[in-house]
């Protein structure tokens, strides 16, 4: 078992930054791939990005776009996912999420989850 927290997420103005930051305790939790979803009111949840254990990442060209990065420190156990230049349209919960390897979209084939955290940013 993984469990996860996130933490960070905040009310902020157009333009401005948060850093969430995502704990993972139990298992081993450098051999894990960490996720970052986010979900607005009324939408489906979507992919944000992922990193690997050793670093690598992989973003949503859609949501990134250059203004979010995703960093860990694995003696943390703490997966960063730094929001720049935010805009109203980024109001989300944002979720971490792990598996065991590689990197998908797909919510379904993530297998652990924390609880989210609300970034809502105003115009």
């Amino acid at each position: 078992q993984v469990q996860l927290v996130e933490s960070g997420g905040g009310l902020v103005q157009a333009g401005g930054s948060l850093r969430l930051s995502c704990v993972a305790s139990g298992r081993t939790f450098r051999w894990y791939v960490t996720g970052w979803f986010r979900q607005a009111p009324g939408k489906e949840r979507e992919f944000v990005g992922a990193i690997t254990w050793s670093g690598d990442t992989t973003y949503s060209t859609d949501s990134a776009k250059g203004r979010f990065t995703i960093s860990r420190d694995n003696a943390k156990n703490t997966v960063y996912l730094h929001l720049n230049s935010l805009k109203p349209e980024d109001t989300a919960v944002y979720y971490c999420a792990t598996r065991s390897k590689g990197v998908v979209s797909d919510t379904r084939d993530w297998e652990y989850w924390g609880q989210g955290t609300q970034v809502t940013v105003s115009s």
